[in-house]
Parts: C-alpha cells; sequence; structure tokens
C-alpha cells in the first residue's frame, strides 16, 4: 500500500463516508509535494557539497511514466533511479548505496537480492507461468501456499483467498464479510466500521475505508455504508453498532496503523473490538498488510495482541515483494455460511488470483523468514531500532517516537517538515518514508544488521543537525 498525499483535520466528513464523532484522531499524514530525492551518497560518506542527486538530470517537463503518489507535473529525472539491491540496501544508478530503512514500501522483510526466491520464480516460470483458478481449475503452488497460510492463521479452519496486492485484499475482505451475512440471512448487515486515521489502500472499497480524507478528495462517490469513528475510542464505536442495531457487517482496523502515520492500539483497544463484534454480531477484520508475517515478532499482529480475527488481510511481506500477492485469510464464521448452500457461487476474483508465480515466491519467501528466525529478530530490530530513535529525540527534543515490533515512527518539531529531513537523510545514505509535513517512518528489512540499524538512527541525528 503505497503512502498518503495531501493534509486533512482527521475530523472531517469525506464524501461517501459518515464521521461518527467530531473528535480529533490524529494527524491526516501527506506526502510532499514532490518526494524526489535531493542527494544521496555511500552510506555513512558525506553527501556532495552541491546537493545533486544521481539520477540524470531533470528535464522541463514530465516524462511518459505517471507516478503513484507523487506529483504528475514533476519533471522527468527528478526521480532516485534505483537500479540492484542487495541484503539491506539499494544502490542508484550512479553506484551510491543506501540502508533501506522502510523495507521499499513496508514489504522487503527477507532483504533484497534473495537468490533462493529468484530461483524459485525462474523454477515456476520454466514449468507453469500462470494459470487462473477460476472454476474448475487450480494449480500446485497455489494449493501448497493455501495449506501453508492456513496453518499459520491466527485463526482455526481457515480458509485462504487470493488477490493481487493489499488494496484487492481489503476489497475483498469486505466483500466476504457482507455476503456471508446475505449466505446466513441478514443482507441487511452491509456497514462497515473504519477509523481515522488508517490506511486501508486505493481501490475504491479501501479508498472509502482508509481515514485521511485528503486521499478521497476529487474521486467522486464512494462506497456506502462506510461509517468512520476516532482511533482508539471504543465508545464511538459502540455508538454506531447502537444506532444501526443488525445492520453492521464488519469493523476493520489495522493492529498498527502504518501508512496513517504509524500508531500503535492503547491498551486493550484490539480486545475491545473483538468482544464488540461479539455482541452484535459482527465481524472483525484485522487489515495486515504491513503488520502481517514477522513485522510485530509474530506471524500476524493478531497473535503479537492475542487477538482472534474473522477476516486478515495481507500482501507485502508474504513474498517480501518479490512478486505482487495479497489476499484474505477467512475464519469458518464467515466461510462456513458460503458452503452452506452447495449451489452457491462465490461471483468475485481476480484474474491473477494464485499466480503460481506469485505463490512460488511466497512459499520461498515463508520458507527464509521462518529458516532464518526472522520473524523472531523483529523485536530485536525493533528495540535497537526504537533505543536509536529515542536518543535523538531527547537530544533534539523530537515530539513523539512511537512503533511496536520493527516498525517505528518520529513526530518531528514545529519547525522541522518531514521532506526536508528525509532528503537530509538520503543525503547521508538512508532511505526513510515522510508521512505528511511531520512524520518519518523506519519499517526496515527484518535481516538487517545492527550496524544498518544503527546508521538510521545516526542519519536521522544528522541530518536535524543539518536542516
Amino acid at each position: 500500500m503505497p503512502d498518503i498525499p495531501g493534509r486533512a483535520a482527521v475530523g472531517t466528513a469525506a464524501a461517501g463516508t459518515a464521521t461518527v464523532s467530531t473528535a480529533a484522531a490524529g494527524t491526516a499524514p501527506a506526502s510532499p509535494a514532490g518526494s524526489s530525492a535531493a542527494g544521496s551518497s555511500t552510506v555513512g560518506s558525506p553527501a556532495p557539497s552541491d546537493g545533486a542527486g544521481s539520477s540524470a538530470a531533470a528535464t522541463t517537463g514530465p516524462g511518459p511514466l505517471l507516478y503513484p503518489f507523487a506529483r504528475p507535473a514533476a519533471p522527468a529525472g527528478s526521480q532516485l533511479r534505483i537500479v540492484r539491491g542487495e541484503g539491506a540496501h539499494v544502490v542508484d544508478d550512479s553506484g551510491r548505496r543506501y540502508v533501506d530503512a522502510l523495507a521499499s514500501l513496508w514489504y522487503c522483510a527477507a532483504g533484497h537480492g534473495r537468490r533462493e526466491i529468484a530461483d524459485a520464480v525462474s523454477r515456476q516460470m520454466r514449468e507453469l507461468e500462470a494459470f487462473h483458478l477460476f472454476e474448475r481449475f487450480t494449480n500446485p503452488p497455489a494449493e501448497a501456499l493455501a495449506a501453508r497460510l492456513a496453518a499459520l492463521a491466527p485463526m482455526p479452519d481457515a480458509r485462504v483467498f487470493f488477490t493481487c496486492g493489499g488494496s484487492e485484499a481489503v476489497d475483498a475482505a469486505v466483500k466476504l464479510a457482507r455476503i456471508a451475512h446475505a449466505q446466513a440471512g441478514a443482507p441487511e448487515r452491509t456497514i462497515v466500521i473504519s477509523r481515522a486515521p488508517s490506511y486501508h489502500g486505493v481501490t475504491y472499497g479501501g479508498t472509502s475505508l482508509t481515514g485521511l480524507p485528503a486521499n478521497q478528495a476529487g474521486f467522486g462517490p464512494l462506497v456506502g455504508d462506510v461509517q468512520q469513528v476516532p482511533k482508539d475510542d471504543l465508545a464511538a464505536v459502540e455508538a454506531v453498532l447502537t444506532a444501526s442495531p443488525g445492520r453492521v457487517a464488519a469493523i476493520i482496523a489495522e493492529p498498527v496503523i502504518g501508512a496513517g502515520g504509524v500508531y500503535p492500539p492503547v491498551a486493550g483497544y484490539l480486545a475491545g473490538l473483538r468482544d464488540l463484534c461479539d455482541r452484535h454480531g459482527a465481524f472483525l477484520i484485522l487489515d495486515e498488510v504491513i503488520t502481517g508475517f514477522g513485522r510485530l515478532g509474530a506471524w500476524f499482529g493478531a497473535e503479537h495482541f492475542r487477538v482472534r480475527p474473522d477476516l486478515v488481510t495481507f500482501a507485502k511481506a508474504v513474498t517480501s515483494g518479490y512478486q505482487p500477492l495479497g489476499g484474505v485469510l477467512a475464519g469458518p464464521a464467515v466461510h462456513g455460511p458460503l458452503t452452506r448452500d452447495e449451489e452457491f457461487v462465490l461471483r468475485t476474483g481476480n484474474t491473477y488470483a494464485g499466480h503460481p508465480t506469485a505463490c512460488a515466491a511466497a512459499l520461498a519467501n515463508l520458507d527464509i523468514l521462518a529458516g532464518e528466525g526472522l520473524v523472531e529478530r523483529a523485536g530485536a530490530v525493533g528495540d535497537r531500532l526504537a533505543a536509536g530513535l529515542r536518543a535523538v529525540a531527547e537530544r533534539h527534543e523530537l515530539a513523539d517516537v512511537r512503533g511496536r515490533g520493527a516498525v517505528w515512527a518520529v513526530e518531528l518539531p514545529p519547525g522541522r517538515t518531514a521532506p526536508a529531513v528525509r532528503d537530509a537523510m538520503l543525503a547521508r545514505g538512508v532511505i526513510c518514508r515522510p508521512i505528511g509535513t511531520s512524520i518519518l517512518a523506519f519499517c526496515p528489512p527484518l535481516m538487517i544488521a545492527d550496524s544498518d540499524v544503527d546508521a538510521c538512527a545516526q542519519a536521522l541525528e544528522d541530518a536535524l543537525r543539518a536542516v
């Protein structure tokens, strides 16, 4: 899932979205106007004195590639061109190396350049590059991956519905929740409760659920029957359930809000959502596109917080980004009603769902995460990163340092902007992600060396001194 452009007050109602509470729910982040890199260097080396980036000189107009979450008017050549990756590092087209402190976009858990995954993909493409899963076909990698994911799932007796990425997974989870209620005799259960801030992708369903008004502006009418409440506010969730008895299909929540600003939940919040769902007959959807596959020190954030979901969305680290793949884990409360009528046909799915090459990549990636103990390593990575960021915060009066497991963020004080600090960090060989004007996010590969974790904090400190 990409990050967030524009800045808006979270309490503002978005088109097609009902706001339940006017209480502020944090800051709605934005990505900077013009997110091109301004300078780069070999890790630990000083930046060029003129701050020039390594990519080709910018021209007067944009090129043919229309970039996501970026200014369409940005001139061609203003982007930092990444050409190679190895471990926790990537290299630009001038040979400068960077610590990839966001695992690209929150996904490269196993690190870059893993030959095991590349070889698995190559073998599969030589045997069967692609084939669909629509009735009545299947393929061995899809079956093997479904069995593996069902065994890892944070609920018993799970079934797996594949998509091509996280945004599609969110849409699929909402559709499964609604159709399961309909098949169980409650088609009136269509309302989905989401939170602000939150991020659930860029399809129309995911955009409608996302608690960032700037991400919804200008796209016209959104999906109906979505109601948003402030994060960490169980009373606001209960108010919706009480005001619409028997009409709520599901509540959706990220275990740790990721691209909305990196906000861990307050103690007991996710368990409180589970209790409300049980009492009011709704499903609990955990959006684990970022937190899944080891980011919090367990295979899923649900395990970390000891909460049982009914549906789990996943993507990103299931393949460490080596192939596009996402999906939904569905528990028996959801998939049970779908099988009661043997003639019922589930009329949804993606052309490339269960793509054998993508599934082969996922299986190889999961072997690495398990075999190298990377899930367990997330705690050590996060502890070291948090300690380094907190030390910087004490010396530079940062507004906040927050996170869980191996996903963290710092909030800058007034007078410092996240894009400017990000650019100064690029010049010092570290890639992080600005969220809005005040937040910098860190989510490194789980195989990152301690020295590279330390380099992230050092680059932040040096950047703060420079801007």
